[in-house]
């Protein structure tokens, strides 16, 4: 039986559970043998993680000493999806269950602060080497593999979206809860996934919950807000008074509409991850597959060395910051950082550069894709080896693509920002507007 829980963003991951990972189980089960073994390994693995969510919602943030212990159960689960992977390497469908090894730490989000959500987006991507191959193999052969691939890319797409709304920049603790340690012992050791509500139906509210005026918390400014709505009529008290030159009756150049919209030479200084620096605690650790580098101020020579084609590197908020990787890796993403460079040796699915200032990527060998999205300012630097590389971009700008000639100079070939678009029809025709090369 589930524990019966009224928080939001548990009731949510009911929701999740319910919804988007009980159409991917389904599926699962109809492929059958190792897909829906270890289906159902990931389905014990979300149920721990639900009754995990269950214990913070009643339990204070632990000391940094304890969070280890606390963490402990989530990470033996993790660790079971990725052993059943390794167990069977003669499996037929040994690109699912790699799949879904690769993501699969992705759970491990509730360990993550400041920013989960770009975490368990990036532990998603991590799996599209192996869901390629999925789809190629059975793209024309048989279609609830492609389906299955579809849904477990949904599972942590709406996982993401979760931890977005709920967990904005950690998991969200009880700010007048009890111990964590006691809460998770306290635990049911097996709660089901929540069946979903009969057709046409509609669930009971939560019970309302008077919250004493106390000191607001740092989190959450809703007591303030419950603490006003308690005031009845005195709610207006509090309101200041409209004086005449806020009126529009009374002051003409209030009634004048917009101003006449003037395209600036330079962005307007806007606070974004990507501008205001590294703020967190520096981080240069190996975790499982993935190589953390993060907030990393100033640092020109950090390696990574002895790197494998299953690890990953991500590299977030760092700034005037080099990082070399040394061997092929099968991904690197460069996310909120300022004036900082990577260079690698090759990779086995893609390089991707988001929410990033004046930054610059090299390749020396192979580089099959790079995704540069909501960036200022991007150098490309290709080899010999890489010419056929594709190139993805969105909302970016001054991106330059940089390629090698024989005496070993580059041409500088800058992507196109504008494009055209006309009617063709009842579709569209886009071409670039400007000249590139």
């Amino acid at each position: 039986m589930t524990e019966e829980c009224t928080v939001p963003f548990v009731l949510a991951y009911d929701d999740l559970l319910s919804g988007p990972f009980k159409t991917f189980f389904d599926c699962s089960m109809k492929i059958g043998g190792d897909v829906a073994a270890i289906a159902k390994m990931v389905q014990s693995t979300f149920i721990n993680q639900r009754a995990f969510l269950v214990m913070a919602s009643k339990s204070q943030r632990p000391l940094d000493t304890e969070l280890p212990q606390v963490l402990e159960p989530t990470g033996k689960k993790i660790q079971e999806v990725i052993a059943f992977r390794e167990s069977k390497r003669q499996s037929p469908f040994f690109n699912h269950l790699s799949a879904i090894s690769e993501s699969i730490p992705g759970l491990s989000w509730v360990a993550v602060a400041p920013a989960p959500a770009p975490f368990v987006k990036e532990m998603g991507d991590s799996a599209v080497f192996y869901t390629n191959r999925v789809l190629k193999e059975y793209r024309e052969k048989d279609k609830i593999h492609v389906e299955w691939v579809q849904n477990w890319n949904n599972v942590f797409k709406e996982l993401q979206e979760y931890v977005k709304r709920y967990h904005t920049t950690g998991l969200s603790w009880n700010t007048r809860g009890g111990n964590a340690m006691a809460n998770l012992k306290a635990a049911p050791a097996n709660c089901g996934v929540p069946p979903p509500p009969p057709a046409g139906s509609i669930p009971p509210p939560p019970p309302m919950v008077k919250l004493e005026p106390k000191a607001v918390a740092v989190d959450d400014g809703r007591s303030a807000l419950f603490e006003s709505i308690n005031k009845g009529t005195d709610i207006t008290s509090g309101l200041k008074k409209v004086t005449d030159d806020m009126k529009t009756h009374k002051n003409p150049s209030l009634r004048e509409g917009p101003k006449p919209f003037v395209k600036q030479s330079s962005p307007p200084n806007r606070a974004s991850p990507a501008r205001d620096g590294p703020t967190g605690r520096p981080k240069f650790a190996l975790e499982g597959k993935k190589w953390f580098i993060e907030y990393q101020n100033d640092k020109p020579d950090l390696i990574v060395k002895d790197a494998r084609m299953d690890q990953s590197v991500y590299i977030f908020r760092c700034q005037n910051t080099v990082v070399q990787v040394k061997g092929k890796v099968n991904s690197v993403i460069l996310d909120s950082c300022k004036k900082s460079s990577v260079v690698f040796d090759n990779l086995v699915s893609s390089a991707e550069v988001v929410n990033c200032q004046s930054c610059q990527v090299q390749v020396m060998g192979v580089m099959p894709t790079i995704s540069i999205e909501k960036t200022d300012g991007c150098q490309v630097y290709l080899s010999k080896g890489s010419l056929s590389t594709e190139i993805v971009t969105a909302k970016s700008t001054e991106m330059n693509v940089l390629i090698p000639k024989d005496d070993g100079e580059f041409v500088e070939c800058p992507i196109p920002e504008q494009f055209k678009t006309v009617i063709n029809g009842l579709s569209l025709t886009t071409t670039c507007s400007e000249k590139a090369g």
